[in-house]
């Protein structure tokens, strides 16, 4: 795992976004797991449009989102995804990274203060 953005995560955060990462390995196409500490909190997954997940795991976290991780099982194509995440309370996301727009993506979370670990990996499921 590498941290890409200028805040960086620290022990405990890194071990709750491993908790996220490997929950997300195990749901179908566009994951996005929501972690608070050892419990997932949200999982939005099988939408055409990877915000819609990101949307879907949110309102299903409701007031739980202050504080918790996200994993995505693929790259985030555009930022609106970890924006709303950010404007949501998300600390931290995961994620593979490798889009051609990573750069916009780290400077959203940079802008809000989000932490972005990538892993190289995806987990992507049809």
């Amino acid at each position: 795992m590498k941290t890409v953005t200028k805040t960086r995560t620290h022990v405990r955060r890194t071990r709750r976004a491993q908790f996220a990462w490997i929950v997300c390995k195990h749901v179908k196409s566009n994951a996005i797991v929501l972690a608070k500490g050892c419990a997932t909190v949200g999982i939005g997954a099988g939408q055409m449009s990877r915000v819609d997940s990101v949307e879907i795991a949110l309102k299903k976290a409701g007031e739980n989102t202050r504080g918790t991780v996200l994993a995505s099982d693929a790259f985030f194509p555009f930022p609106d995804g970890p924006e709303a995440a950010a404007k949501a309370g998300v600390t931290a996301i995961i994620q593979p990274g490798g889009s051609v727009k990573d750069r916009e993506v780290i400077e959203t979370c940079d802008r809000y203060g989000m932490a972005m670990v990538t892993t190289s990996v995806r987990h992507f499921r049809h």
